[in-house]
């Protein structure tokens, strides 16, 4: 074919694209569609709102949770457990160390180097790795067996650099981003599966003893140092190049948060005293439920089709896994009800958790004049060619909906850290610098939800109190603080000083 046939082919068939969106977009006016349509998205805008004065209560509520949580085991929906961590980092640990990281459908091993006083971390290497969903339902035999399997290859590359001293076992640090009941540092019972992982048999269980038996299984001569959950190994990990660190927040394909709290704050602390006189709490906030939440009958819908009806509402509300399945179900009711994408709902629009976050962050932060990733992501994903520019803007504008409340939800939990550790206000002549480390790819690549959260701790804070207080990425932040938490907690400590 000719040069000026393809061209002529091409202006054609777009020509037939435009058209097709015309002729749909003016139907829906004609029937009243349109009208319906955006009764559909002004509604859920209306029970998505979240003003000044709901996020105070929302935040005053989850206070509430905290304490109960700290006062007793299954007092209330956070369970605020005690991670055994009551020293952190100080700059000066030393050694070889792998992390495995389990966070969600993908996790991490790591090789950290740390150099020692002064030389902070001397190299770093990591590998991704992909779970199979099969695995995700699977035995927690077949769970293990595989992880340890990819930790073993990552060993094998380790290289003439990191020779291990004769007669030692290589150390490592676990963090494990699903709630746990710790019993030490290097120890913990699973107490529920979140995130798509539901594998019954391991509930209950030691999962440490569970990554051990595997390890042992494959002939790999390694021990746990550190086991933690994601926010306390970001914490760590945070307070290792920074002393004024004393929280951090994970919002990535989950949500939760950890803080550092008096020792005469946890009345359910029963263990000996605290030389520290602190200890590291993971909130596990994910869990938090409140009639202060704006929930709409699309996140029921969703509650009540997941692994784990009825928990981790607010995990539903302001995480990664979750905000572009929301964002897919009012789409199709739209196209259902008011037929916006024409006479029949696109088969794909049908599938659930087709639209994951990062889709619905590249469509929200689209700045072409055309909306042409908007377009793109509907016609690549989803099969949906006829799309008008004011049907793409009304796209943009769910997304922007769902972001926003997650994001602004998200800005009253930090808040209620905050004003649990006294740090919401100034004290008179006192110079105090907070500092939460940031990890997750939520908070790290969607940068509208990155904003809006910020703007909105900001203006629940104040002006002067918002000066004092600092959100900072810590890239990686969990596994390098296991890395540094399995050095705090060497067995060969004693003998390298």
């Amino acid at each position: 074919m000719g040069k000026v046939a393809v061209r002529v082919a091409v202006v054609c068939g777009v020509a037939v694209a435009v058209t097709a969106a015309v002729v749909v977009h003016r139907k829906m006016k004609k029937s009243g569609k349109w009208e319906k349509a955006m009764e559909i998205v002004k509604d859920f805008e209306e029970k998505c709102a979240t003003p000044i004065s709901k996020l105070r209560q929302v935040a005053d509520a989850m206070l509430v949770e905290m304490h109960a949580g700290l006062a007793s085991e299954g007092g209330s929906k956070l369970k605020m457990l005690i991670s055994y961590v009551d020293n952190l980092p100080t700059g000066n640990e030393k050694g070889l160390f792998y992390v495995v990281d389990l966070g969600g459908t993908n996790f991490r091993v790591l090789r950290l180097h740390l150099g020692g006083k002064g030389r902070g971390i001397v190299s770093k290497q990591f590998e991704e790795v992909s779970i199979p969903r099969s695995l995700m339902t699977g035995t927690s035999d077949a769970l293990f067996d595989f992880i340890v399997a990819e930790l073993a290859k990552f060993v094998v590359q380790e290289g003439m650099d990191f020779e291990l001293r004769p007669g030692r076992q290589r150390e490592l640090g676990f963090t494990f981003s699903f709630p746990v009941l710790q019993s030490s540092i290097s120890s913990g019972t699973l107490v529920r599966w979140t995130k798509g992982f539901s594998i019954e048999e391991t509930v209950g269980r030691d999962v440490v003893a569970e990554l051990t038996k595997a390890m042992e299984k494959q002939g790999l001569n390694m021990r746990v140092s550190a086991f933690v959950n994601d926010p306390v190994g970001t914490l760590a990990g945070g307070r290792f190049t920074n002393n004024d660190v004393v929280a951090a927040v994970i919002l990535g394909t989950g949500s939760n948060a950890a803080y550092v709290e008096r020792a005469h704050a946890i009345p359910k602390w029963h263990g000996l005293p605290l030389k520290s006189g602190e200890m590291v709490i993971n909130t596990e906030w994910g869990n938090f439920k409140s009639s202060h939440l704006p929930l709409t009958e699309y996140d029921h819908e969703l509650d009540a089709e997941t692994l784990h009806p009825g928990e981790q509402i607010y995990e539903k509300v302001t995480s990664g896994m979750y905000l572009g399945e929301i964002v897919r179900k009012v789409l199709r009711r739209m196209a259902e009800e008011a037929a916006f994408f024409g006479d029949t709902v696109p088969p794909k629009l049908k599938v659930p958790f087709i639209l994951g976050t990062p889709i619905i962050s590249a469509m929200h932060q689209d700045t072409s004049p055309d909306l042409k990733v908007v377009a793109n992501r509907l016609k690549d994903i989803l099969e949906i060619s006829n799309t008008s520019l004011k049907m793409r803007k009304v796209i943009v504008e769910l997304c922007n909906i769902v972001a926003t409340r997650g994001a602004r939800l998200s800005a009253a939990g930090i808040l209620s850290i905050l004003k649990k550790m006294g740090r919401d206000t100034m004290r008179e002549g006192e110079k105090q610098r907070t500092v939460i480390a940031m990890d997750g790819g939520l908070y790290e690549h969607y940068t509208e939800y990155r904003n809006c959260l910020e703007n909105t701790l900001n203006e629940l804070l104040g002006k002067e109190v918002s000066e004092t207080v600092v959100l900072e990425l810590a890239n990686d932040g969990s596994g390098i603080g296991a890395a540094i938490l399995a050095a705090c907690h060497s067995k060969y400590l004693e003998t390298d000083e």
